[in-house]
């Protein structure tokens, strides 16, 4: 087997470690400015989705034809910068859709617009010279008074119409499953478990397993 000299490969260690633990650490508002600028971006893609009449986004894959998709969670994992700097504000966003998805299923695009208002707001009054943690301090009492708010305004969702009213919303507008999911959820109770699988015909079905 082949060898370096011992003066070369110390050499060629101390230049791999050299390389890995390099950072390019920057201070000041110009960082700011272009994180905020990442957040733009990804949040000006992810937008365009929101509401029943949000329009649909083409994602490019490194395989396969490109994606058409109206899921907002699904715009925000698709969207990577060239700017580090830029694509270090368009992943904090990421997180804000990716943990909204986990959490609640739901609201990504919403979750992203919000993010967006307060990371903009936020940076505003921070260059002014406002206190980053009386900033983070007001943002979570402002959180906290509109989820009492929003608990006030909800109600249970509880016939089949209504929950096919949420499945198609959240199907972006398909009413028929929309009305699929109502069924399936009338068959198999509060107490079932619902699977999606891919068919192999171009007919959705629904198949209930005792």
């Amino acid at each position: 087997m082949f060898r370096l000299p011992a003066v070369m490969r110390c050499a060629a260690a101390r230049q791999v470690a050299y390389r890995g633990y390099a950072k390019d650490v920057r201070f000041g508002p110009e960082v700011r400015a272009l994180m905020l600028q990442g957040v733009d971006v990804l949040a000006d893609a992810v937008a365009v989705t929101m509401g029943p009449k949000g329009r649909n986004v083409i994602l490019e894959q490194s395989w396969g034809s490109p994606k058409i998709t109206k899921d907002g969670v699904t715009v925000a994992k698709g969207i990577e910068l060239k700017c580090k700097f830029q694509n270090i504000g368009a992943r904090l966003v990421q997180d804000v859709a990716n943990n909204t998805n986990e959490e609640a299923g739901d609201g990504t695009t919403t979750a992203t617009v919000l993010a967006r208002a307060i990371a903009k707001e936020g940076f505003e009054k921070i260059s002014k010279g406002a206190n980053p943690v009386e900033i983070r301090r007001g943002v979570m009492l402002a959180v906290d008074a509109v989820k009492v708010h929003l608990k006030s305004l909800s109600r249970t969702v509880t016939s089949p119409e209504e929950i096919a009213q949420v499945a198609t919303i959240s199907a972006n507008g398909d009413r028929a499953i929309g009305d699929l999911i109502s069924e399936a959820m009338k068959r198999v109770g509060k107490d079932g478990v619902i699977t999606v699988k891919d068919g192999k015909t171009l007919i959705d079905e629904l198949e209930v397993i005792e």
